[in-house]
């Protein structure tokens, strides 16, 4: 069996010449745009396997993380079930998901909600992924549908499973009192951070004089801007790992939240392998709410995965589920597992030609933490 060749090499040459035509230094949102999404060679854009549940070395395995419908397909399920109703409640008849992965979620959803969506459209700049997908949904035929980018309009259910922790973030750095952008530069040939005064700040007053670094999401608020635009009726539900602002920027969380995975394993170091590692950060979930409604949506809730998933009964029927199914599920909503560290996010369109009803979300109806926003 042959070794694949180095993804690092050719992606980490593109991006050199990418910092020199820039002056010697690029934002670390351009940084972790091109690591992940250069055609071909970037991280989400090469061919390398990224979802399941096995590491490199492990009979089956080959991925670098897990996400919540590969564990379990209750996870998808339960979120069937919010889907469901918010179809209902607006009077659509589509889903859209973004950033669909493996496809597991879409299998899940497509199979639980049936004859009540009559169209099912993935948005995925991914084109291995895309391949992945349409092996996997081919049953649904012509049900399902992929594009790459969004209409002027649309109408239905959005949702999006660990998508905003994977769209790029500036970084900001206190050092010494003063805000600077952290951004990249090249020394002997490398990749190394380099900071530049910048009349940025986080959205949240960091307590302290310490020495701090953290980020800021104008990209993943420019998206939830974007839907809200677009979106003439229907709803989004948006999963991810994260947090409120105050929480966000606590002054004891100085290092930032970006982090790296391969192999599930965790690692800090963004800057090196590029291409061969996923770069995500976590989600100022006050930021995603505010900007949102400034865009015209109404906020549906904002809770715990865990929460939510009870909400939607992932726990229905439970007594006769095989214990390794049962072990799943539990990943999914305890608090030291995915439980407590993922949250959801709800909206609703807003507008004169689609008010909002006024309806309760499912997923929301118990434990809401919108007032925490």
């Amino acid at each position: 069996m042959t070794t694949p060749p180095s993804l690092t090499s050719p992606l980490a040459g593109h991006i050199r010449e990418a910092i020199a035509a820039a002056g010697g230094w690029i934002g670390f949102d351009r940084f972790m745009a091109l690591a992940l999404y250069t055609p071909g060679l970037g991280y989400y854009a090469n061919d390398s396997r990224k979802f399941g549940l096995m590491p490199t070395g492990v009979k089956g395995g080959g991925s670098d993380f897990v996400t919540a419908p590969e564990l379990s397909p209750r996870f998808g399920q339960a979120l069937a079930r919010q889907l469901a109703q918010a179809l209902e409640a607006t009077g659509t008849t589509e889903v859209w998901e973004f950033g669909a992965g493996s496809g597991a979620l879409a299998q899940q959803l497509l199979g639980a909600l049936g004859p009540q969506i009559k169209r099912y459209t993935i948005v995925d700049l991914s084109g291995s992924l895309q391949a992945r997908q349409r092996e996997r949904l081919a049953a649904w035929g012509d049900t399902v549908q992929w594009i790459s980018e969004l209409p002027a309009q649309m109408q239905g259910v959005v949702v999006g499973n660990e998508v905003l922790d994977a769209m790029p973030v500036q970084l900001l750095t206190r050092v010494k009192g003063v805000w600077q952008e952290r951004g990249v530069a090249v020394h002997n040939g490398g990749f190394v951070p380099a900071d530049q005064p910048t009349t940025l700040r986080p959205p949240f007053d960091v307590a302290g004089s310490h020495d701090y670094l953290t980020e800021i999401h104008p990209q993943a608020e420019a998206f939830v801007r974007t839907l809200a635009d677009r979106l003439q009726a229907g709803a989004v539900f948006l999963l991810d790992y994260g947090f409120p602002e105050h929480e966000y920027y606590h002054p004891q969380r100085s290092m930032g939240t970006v982090m790296c995975h391969r192999g599930h394993m965790l690692d800090a170091d963004a800057l090196q392998d590029v291409g061969e590692k996923d770069i995500t950060a976590h989600v100022n979930f006050s930021g995603i709410a505010l900007a949102g409604q400034e865009a015209g949506f109404q906020v549906l809730g904002y809770t715990s995965q865990a929460r939510f998933l009870l909400n939607c009964g992932v726990l229905n029927g439970m007594e006769d589920t095989p214990l390794a199914e049962r072990v799943m599920v539990q990943k999914l909503i305890n608090e030291h597992e995915m439980g407590e560290l993922f949250k959801v996010i709800g909206f609703a369109v807003d507008s004169k030609d689609c008010p909002w009803g006024g309806w309760q979300a499912l997923g929301f109806a118990q434990g809401d933490r919108s007032h925490t926003l």
